[in-house]
């Protein structure tokens, strides 16, 4: 079973981006799940109920969130209603929605946990006990397959949490970061890992954010709006490959390179120093000029 996993989409350019490329990009890889990370979706960071909604249409089975998931009260009623929206499980119990979610994919039942990090974040519960906690879980009510989606600054934390769980569950992906990073590989124990997926959003960017906001910001400390750039953008990500016996990535591709092409470029190369089952491609998307008419902008929050 191949599961595909997209790194943070940001804004209505990363929006714009994953309804023009994720369609495609599931039908050339020939995914079967395909999971993506809405938390900065909304127009100025956040989830709102019109942006989840987009995600969904574009092609999202589930929808994982980060520190930003619960910025905007109005996506309080759809995480209670959705069981596909995740908030990270290690939230206070009185969080609205929930922190993983069973599903039913006929030949496999895949579990899918959200996960917060504790470095350098705000204060929260212990990810580890959390992850515990969640897969015991997961497992006693079949899952044979469990992804998780670790938001966290920290790589250490990142890289620690996927040895704790390494043979316990099939892959563990970090998103927050928005770069995606280069050591994709499958750990010893037979779980599939990679530090941060990267974004789906603008390519000539900071993380999303205009370079000039981003620039002023740090040059002189005081208070700056940020913006998302227009023009063109990138879509990030891995891709899971499973077997069926044990649950465990047979393979894994993350999404990444550097082409500036209209559509999808292809699968950029492995080199020999790279995990030979794991390789990085970035897919990119040009807008049109007037790319903004026939689109809704109350989706994302405008």
């Amino acid at each position: 079973m191949k599961i595909l996993t997209i790194g943070d989409v940001v804004a209505r350019q990363g929006c714009d981006c994953l309804r023009h490329i994720l369609p495609g990009l599931k039908r050339e890889l020939g995914a079967k799940l395909t999971i993506v990370n809405g938390e900065n979706s909304a127009v100025g960071n956040g989830i709102l109920p019109g942006s989840a909604q987009f995600i969904f249409d574009s092609g999202a089975d589930v929808i994982t969130l980060g520190n930003h998931g619960l910025r905007r009260r109005e996506i309080y009623p759809m995480l209670e209603e959705n069981e596909f929206l995740l908030r990270p499980a290690n939230y206070h119990p009185s969080a609205p929605g929930r922190g993983s979610v069973l599903l039913d994919m006929g030949a496999a039942q895949v579990g899918i946990i959200s996960l917060l990090g504790a470095a350098f974040m705000e204060p929260i519960a212990n990810p580890f006990d959390a992850a515990d906690r969640e897969v015991h879980r997961l497992k006693e009510a079949g899952a044979h397959i469990i992804l998780i989606d670790f938001h966290a600054e920290a790589t250490a934390e990142k890289r620690a949490l996927g040895y704790y769980l390494d043979g316990r569950v099939s892959a563990l992906f970090g998103t927050h970061t928005h770069v995606q990073t280069a050591d994709e590989q499958v750990l010893p124990g037979g779980t599939g890992y990679i530090t941060d997926l990267g974004m789906t959003g603008p390519q000539h960017s900071v993380l999303g954010v205009s370079p000039q906001a981003a620039i002023e910001k740090m040059r002189t400390g005081l208070p700056v709006r940020f913006t998302n750039p227009d023009g063109p953008c990138v879509l990030e990500g891995c891709l899971f490959d499973m077997t069926k016996k044990p649950a465990r990535p047979a393979a894994a591709r993350a999404l990444g390179g550097n082409h500036g092409q209209e559509e999808f470029c292809s699968f950029a190369g492995v080199g020999a120093d790279r995990h030979p089952l794991l390789g990085v491609h970035q897919r990119h998307h040009r807008p049109n000029r007037d790319h903004r008419k026939g689109t809704n902008h109350l989706c994302y929050g405008q």
